[in-house]
C-alpha cells in the first residue's frame, strides 16, 4: 500500500542567495548591505550569499535571465524566486523571497 504524500515542512538548513550586480555602484553596495542585515535578523547563520558582478561576466545576465540590477535570486530552497532593487523595503524582500522573519 502506498504511503500518503506529506508536505515537507522542515525549514531549510541553509538559504542560498545570488545577488547580481554591475560593478561597485552605491545601489549595488546598498543591496548587499541590506541583504546581510536581513539574513542576520531573519535566518542567522543559515544564509549563503554569492555576489555575481555582471560586468565581469555579462553572458550570465542572458543565461540567468537577469533584466535589471541589482537582482537577488533565491536558488535554495526551491522554488527559485527573484526580487529586484536595493532591497531596502524589508517587507517586500521577505514576501518576494518567502523568507520567514
Amino acid at each position: 500500500m502506498a504511503r500518503p504524500a506529506t508536505k515537507n515542512t522542515k525549514k531549510p538548513d541553509t538559504w542560498e542567495l545570488k545577488l547580481y550586480v554591475a560593478g561597485h555602484t552605491l545601489k549595488c553596495k546598498s543591496a548587499f548591505t541590506n541583504l546581510k542585515k536581513l539574513c542576520k535578523k531573519c535566518i542567522p547563520g543559515r544564509c549563503r550569499i554569492e555576489v555575481i558582478d555582471l560586468l565581469e561576466n555579462p553572458q550570465l545576465a542572458k543565461d540567468e535571465q537577469i533584466l535589471a540590477i541589482p537582482t537577488l535570486v533565491r536558488t535554495f530552497p526551491l522554488p527559485l524566486r527573484k526580487t529586484i532593487g536595493d532591497l531596502s523595503n524589508e517587507e517586500r524582500v521577505l514576501k518576494g523571497l518567502d523568507m520567514p522573519c
